[in-house]
């Protein structure tokens, strides 16, 4: 057996480090503001763009993916998420802003996922010569599932926090809502009261 095979293996369960270059954040767009995110690719290199708005107003956001030469390659109207996956023509700095400047008062969570580039292989399969043994094989695929795990962790993780938010805001406004129809029953039942008490006081003549 390669002594390498258990390396790989080790490294596929442990590390997860050996990700495609790019930028993964979740990040506060307050109202009327706009943020930029820039992120340097090679041409001809396969890039995806994924965003989803967490919480806040409405969950949309405008976005805009710019090119060296100021074209724009991407742009979405008020989107709660999606994913552009394109190949760069020219080499240089890509910008990918999110506008929430249409909106007044609510502050948005936004998450982005930019990728650049294919998954680089584990360490000692890129330049692998021979057949790989069926372990090497198993920590590539290991290697493989673990990735596409963490992706699914991670929407869930969004989903969670989405439907937490919501929850929170549906909450609120049953609370208010019931505190407001509190006052309205007490209002109500003083002011019964203090009419039924009106009509039956016995009433002083003028004189």
């Amino acid at each position: 057996m390669n002594y390498r095979s258990p390396l790989l293996l080790s490294l596929s369960i442990l590390g997860l480090v050996f990700r495609a270059s790019g930028v993964e954040l979740t990040f506060e767009l307050p109202d009327n503001a706009r943020e930029c995110f820039y992120q340097e690719i090679e041409k001809n290199v396969t890039s995806t763009l994924e965003f989803q708005v967490v919480t806040g107003g409405q969950y949309d956001v405008d976005v805009t993916l710019e090119s060296p030469t100021k074209e724009i390659i991407y742009k979405q109207v008020k989107t709660q998420f999606d994913s552009h996956t394109f190949k760069p023509s020219v080499s240089g700095v890509y910008k990918a802003c999110f506008s929430n400047e249409f909106s007044t008062f609510s502050h948005k969570l936004v998450y982005m996922d930019f990728q650049v580039g294919d998954e680089p292989p584990l360490p000692g399969l890129g330049d692998h010569v021979t057949v790989m043994t069926q372990m090497e094989s198993s920590a590539q695929e290991i290697h493989r599932n673990l990735n596409r795990i963490l992706d699914y962790q991670t929407h869930h993780r969004l989903r969670e926090a989405q439907g937490r938010k919501r929850a929170e805001d549906l909450n609120d406004r049953v609370l208010w809502w019931s505190v407001q129809e509190t006052i309205a029953i007490i209002v109500t039942s003083v002011g019964q009261v203090l009419i039924l008490k009106n009509f039956f006081t016995e009433r002083k003549p003028p004189y």
